[in-house]
């Protein structure tokens, strides 16, 4: 595997390949939705290729600087040439950086992606009619790869789930396994921090540690540390949520607008609009029920832990807290506090 030096940066978490023909209109545009309303940053080709780019060399970098790779095999993703080119770029970027790679075989045979069987067969002797031999060689053997990844057999069928079932199983599994490259990158990169995260980790452990506080001067290290415990534990709650700058925030977009952001992630429901000073119900039913890891950072005030309704968040769950002062922590309910040590040279 290449090393993170010889990588441009990631922009991306997902990349989208499909056949526009097949699921534009249906599956793949609902799949877009619900994995840009968990706040995933997704590259669909008609929302962000730039008008006059060329696409080929768009397309490759965009896939370079995405960390996961979705994959819609379709019945006629095979006959698209760009499809095909696309998906080699994808399964050579698997290759040689490790990208992870989902394949969705939509209504078609996962069987016949491997062996390049079924309609795929003609599709690509239909290829070999215009285009090189190697050309096509390449394709039909980034096709079969593909078909030999684990997946989601979406056949359709009249007993088959729903196709929102498998999204709901698709954009969980997309988070957790974004989660753990994020938890080994940062394993990775934060020499040095190993002893503190372990220290906040057993709080977490700990049941009557739900709201943790992490005390410090600006600069000494709460975001690197915070950052670091939420994406080592996050993959194992029901719902996750790092809130950057809260004081700048509500400073900016007032405390409504902040907090009914921060629940329309949570809870997944973008038509959220609390302009009350308490939430109501369903909203409390609806938090209460899930187990969740949150990160308030840069908290200033401690009336703004409560006005963002952690204490209705059901068992189980962890509220983090970082400050410059003690007393918001202690008063914002932390019931540990940890006092953030600045990291020594080595």
């Amino acid at each position: 595997m290449a090393s993170s030096s010889s990588s441009p940066p990631m922009k991306h978490q997902v990349f989208l390949s499909f056949r526009g023909e097949d699921t534009r209109l249906n599956f793949t545009s609902h799949l877009l939705k619900a994995l840009k309303d968990t706040g995933m940053s997704v590259f669909f080709d008609e929302d962000q290729l730039e008008r006059g780019e060329y696409i080929s060399l768009a397309l490759c970098h965009a896939i370079e600087v995405s960390r996961l790779s979705i994959i819609v095999l379709s019945k006629e993703y095979a006959t698209s040439k760009s499809c095909l080119d696309e998906l080699s770029v994808i399964m050579d970027r698997k290759s040689t950086h490790g990208q992870i790679v989902l394949p969705i075989f939509y209504h078609v045979d996962p069987s016949d992606v491997r062996n390049c069987g079924g309609s795929f067969k003609a599709s690509f002797e239909d290829h070999e009619s215009n285009r090189s031999v190697d050309e096509v060689e390449r394709w039909e053997a980034a096709f079969a790869e593909a078909g030999k990844l684990k997946g989601w057999h979406m056949e359709g069928g009249k007993f088959d789930r729903s196709e929102t079932e498998y999204i709901n199983d698709i954009v969980a599994y997309v988070l957790k396994k974004l989660m753990n490259s994020y938890s080994e990158s940062a394993s990775e990169e934060l020499v040095g921090i190993d002893d503190q995260k372990k220290k906040i980790l057993e709080l977490i452990k700990q049941k009557d540690s739900r709201v943790i506080g992490l005390w410090g001067m600006g600069g000494i290290g709460k975001t690197t540390l915070a950052d670091a415990v939420y994406k080592e534990v996050s993959t194992t709650f029901e719902g996750c949520y790092f809130l950057q700058n809260v004081r700048d925030k509500i400073e900016k977009q007032g405390k409504e607008s902040v907090r009914n952001e921060f629940l329309s992630i949570l809870l997944m429901d973008k038509d959220i609009r609390i302009d009350t000073p308490s939430i109501g119900y369903p909203y409390i039913e609806r938090l209460n029920n899930l187990r969740v890891i949150i990160v308030l950072y840069d908290v200033n005030d401690s009336e703004q832990v409560d006005w963002m309704g952690v204490k209705h968040f059901g068992n189980g769950s962890k509220i983090i807290l970082t400050s410059r002062d003690r007393q918001v922590l202690k008063n914002g309910g932390a019931t540990q506090i940890h006092k953030v040590e600045k990291l020594n040279e080595k």
